[in-house]
């Protein structure tokens, strides 16, 4: 076994082995040098925990050993409930699963996030781990029973990285770093090529013989000055991309540019010191200028299209105004939001942001929830009404009693929604990925080819003709084909209203050949109303008792005609005037419990197996019943309103091609009354949840692409049948959990905006995908045959990448109507 600290820099972080240490990582079988006892701690626990390939992957230094080793003070503070209530989310039964963002500093390259992923991934407890390359961003999923937070933070820094909950404030700060890092090499490359070409246009204009050596000789070694810094700083990141790559035996992207420019470069100074007549300064500059600059537009199109979810994040107010005496006193005090509880009431002033979720116990007003929602106009808001954290009051100061706070309330909720669609990589986009990686290997044959048959033909005009191949060619074009349009049209849809959040969404909706809709709650506005009751046996009981009754077996459902019993009992929803136990709710049918020691039902006429009489309620009443062992005891009959917009909606996807239908669990007469008004051909009442399955699955043997709308509990099995689903604005969360969008206005119309911009986003990929295969067709070829100089490769090259980001980004800036 070797031993030996005789080598310049530590083994893990590179810093300077002082003159007299001993400290030694052991690693294949050699003992390695070691700054100080730190290094040497952190290094053999990376290795001892089966992740000694980071070593060999890794493409940069991690901070220095004192960095590597700073430790959060007090860690045990993040398993406290009330830290961990603002950054984490609880799952189960029990509330043990638990979910929370962490920032990530000490990421330096890919090899690090394979490091952390994998060494999270081994920690007993730990669920999942996905760490963000781009945004340095980690969600973490573990069970509290058998891991704390504090163990994760801790392991995360025992391999020398620092982990911290997330914060907008840090993030931002992150990309501010990552895009003036990009400006500077922006602006080295930019000037050097600028300086270089005053050398390089009189050499190429003077008549032959007219330029002395000794001028030219000195303009070349003026060039290879201001060419070597563009080189080796604002090109560093291909060839660290490069080398990466080629240590894990694949073609990446940036290989061909690294070739290319490397190649032109070392060549280039071959010639000035020989004097040969051919030197590329000029095209190496102006390649890596504009090769910058395709990446920094790029760069700037992610960043619009992460702030989507950014923007969203930076709603909640920093601080609020809390009256702790509420309502015997009106004392305030400022606090952190971070800090509020559930059960604390807070005072919002006009033009102030609501902190958290919660509902007004005093005054009236109007919000703002355009930039959460979608919604055009202010919403009317009074008491118990509800708020949602992130929105806007408008006009008059509101008291609000704060029910959700941090991860659980709707603005969190919507933000993780939107990070994983994001994650998810589409299919379109998996088969770009697999055809430029192949494309990359094809160049690279291609090129020695070329190289090979100019040798032979003229060996003069080889090097600079191979040089041209490898850097025309466009393989970032076709990477960014679609997640360059997508990254935008998903930008786009969360601010009109209609949040994706499956990778796969916008792809298939734009598919979609038959769209299938819900009728309460959907279609119409879901806010039922009492229009007519009969009391069967009066002589057992009075309106009121019927009421009461009716309430206390909806107590917690979420459906509107629960909504509308409670309304018309004259309680609010959560409270019951009368108790009911052993609930047992049937989807689509109704419910079933014991009230005062007798079993009492409440449904719909099939569930009671009874109906009222014929005429007794006019049509398009929605029929719900109430019974016992004795028989029904009251029909109540409750009315619906359709959207405003559900007509324009429905004309709207008429005019796309879209074949319409509409089930429902209503009564058949009310659904083919709506029908008729709406202008649906396929409609169908009296639907329990596995007939509607039933349907959408016959739809599909036949071909159809479903896109199914839908807001209740019983609509979940139905929505994840279809192949694209909308869950509709605060429907059932098990209704939104099965879709893979939630259009997050009451502005049912945005579904027509999100085919128009969906398939508008496909046209833009196919668009994206032709340029980038028809431009490779022509300019290979066209530099093979020697008709294209090197600087007119980058020129193409950058020309090609900066296109399909540019059309990209006009599906940003589509109106919204």
């Amino acid at each position: 076994m070797n031993q030996s600290n005789s080598a310049a820099a530590c083994f893990h972080c590179g810093e300077p082995v002082p003159p007299g240490a001993k400290y030694f990582i052991l690693y294949e079988g050699n003992n390695q040098p070691a700054c100080c006892i730190g290094c040497q701690a952190v290094g053999q626990t990376i290795i001892d925990s089966g992740n000694a390939d980071y070593y060999r992957l890794r493409t940069d230094m991690p901070k220095t050993a004192e960095a590597a080793l700073e430790e959060l003070k007090n860690l045990k503070l993040y398993d406290l409930p009330e830290v961990q209530n603002s950054f984490v989310k609880s799952e189960g039964d029990d509330g043990q699963i638990r979910e929370a963002n962490l920032i990530l500093e000490g990421i330096v390259c890919a090899a690090c996030v394979w490091l952390n992923e994998r060494h999270l991934h081994q920690l007993p407890g730990v669920l999942a781990a996905d760490i963000n390359f781009s945004t340095h961003r980690a969600r973490v999923r573990w069970d509290a029973s058998r891991i704390q937070l504090s163990d994760i933070l801790k392991s995360i820094q025992d391999i020398g990285y620092l982990a911290y909950p997330f914060d907008a404030g840090r993030q931002e700060e992150l990309f501010r770093k990552e895009r003036n890092t990009a400006i500077r090499r922006l602006a080295i490359a930019g000037l050097g090529m600028m300086q270089v070409m005053m050398y390089a246009v009189p050499a190429y204009m003077a008549d032959e013989g007219t330029m002395t050596s000794d001028i030219e000789a000195l303009m070349r070694f003026a060039s290879l000055m201001l060419t070597t810094p563009v080189v080796f700083y604002s090109a560093w990141p291909f060839f660290q991309g490069a080398w990466r790559d080629l240590k894990l035996k694949r073609a990446g992207m940036d290989v061909p540019v690294a070739l290319g420019v490397g190649a032109a470069y070392l060549a280039s100074i071959y010639g000035t010191f020989i004097g040969s007549a051919e030197v590329y300064f000029d095209a190496v500059t102006m390649f890596v200028f504009f090769l910058l600059t395709g990446r920094f537009l790029e760069m700037s199109a992610r960043k619009s299209s992460a702030e989507a979810a950014e923007s969203l994040i930076k709603l909640i107010p920093a601080a609020a105004m809390r009256l702790p005496g509420y309502p015997q006193t009106r004392e305030e005090e400022m606090v952190a939001a971070v800090r509020l509880m559930a059960g604390d009431h807070v005072l919002i002033g006009p033009g102030e942001s609501f902190p958290a979720d919660g509902s007004v116990v005093e005054g009236a007003s109007s919000v703002d929830e355009s930039l959460l929602t979608g919604e055009s106009l202010p919403v009317s808001k009074h008491a118990t009404s509800p708020v949602i954290g992130g929105t806007i009051n408008l006009e008059s100061p509101l008291v609000v009693r704060v029910e959700k706070v941090g991860p659980d309330t709707v603005l969190s909720g919507i933000v993780r929604l939107l990070d994983r669609a994001l994650a998810e990589k589409p299919r379109m986009a998996q088969i770009a990925d697999r055809v430029a990686g192949w494309f990359v290997f094809s160049l690279l044959l291609v090129a020695a080819t070329v190289a090979g048959i100019w040798y032979w033909v003229d060996a003069s005009r080889a090097f600079w003709i191979t040089v041209s191949v490898l850097v025309v060619s466009c393989p970032c074009a076709l990477a960014l084909a679609t997640p360059a349009a997508l990254t935008a049209a998903l930008g786009r849809l969360t601010r009109l209203g209609l949040l994706s959040t499956r990778g796969h969404a916008l792809e298939t909706l734009a598919h979609a050949t038959d769209f299938v809709f819900d009728k309460t709650g959907t279609l119409t506005t879901g806010k039922f109303s009492l229009l007519d009751m009969e009391v069967l046996q009066t002589h057992r009981m009075d309106r009121q008792q019927v009421l009461a009754f009716a309430h206390a077996l909806e107590q917690g459902a979420t459906h509107p005609v629960a909504a509308a019993l409670r309304e018309a009992a004259g309680v609010a929803a959560g409270v019951s005037i009368v108790a009911a136990e052993n609930l047992s709710y049937i989807p689509g049918q109704g419910v079933s419990g014991q009230i005062e020691g007798r079993i009492y039902r409440l449904g719909a006429p099939g569930f009671l197996g009874d109906a009222p009489a014929q005429g007794r309620f006019s049509v398009g009443a929605s029929l719900v019943g109430l019974a016992d062992e004795s028989g029904v005891l009251a029909w109540f009959a409750l009315g619906d309103a359709l959207r405003p917009q559900a007509r324009q909606l429905i004309d709207d996807l008429k005019h796309l091609g879209v074949r319409l239908h509409l089930y429902s669990g209503d009564r058949d007469a009310n659904v083919q009354a709506m029908a008729r008004e709406l202008g649906i051909d396929d409609a169908h009442g009296d639907l329990l949840p596995e007939d509607k399955l039933a349907a959408v699955r016959k739809m599909q043997q036949a071909g159809a692409i479903v896109a199914m709308t839908g807001d209740g509990v019983n609509d979940a099995p139905v929505l994840a049948q279809a192949q694209v689903s909308i869950a509709v604005d605060q429907g059932a969360e098990a209704a939104q959990a099965a879709a893979d969008m939630v259009l997050l206005s009451s502005e049912i119309g945005r579904l027509a905006d999100g085919v128009k911009l969906a398939r508008k986003a496909q046209g833009v990929i196919r668009q994206n995908l032709a340029w980038s295969i028809f431009y490779n067709m022509i300019a290979i070829p066209a530099a093979a045959m020697g008709y294209v100089t090197p600087w007119m490769a980058g020129i193409g090259m950058s020309l090609s990448s900066l296109l399909v980001v540019l059309n990209a980004m006009r599906l940003s800036r589509i109106s919204k109507n």
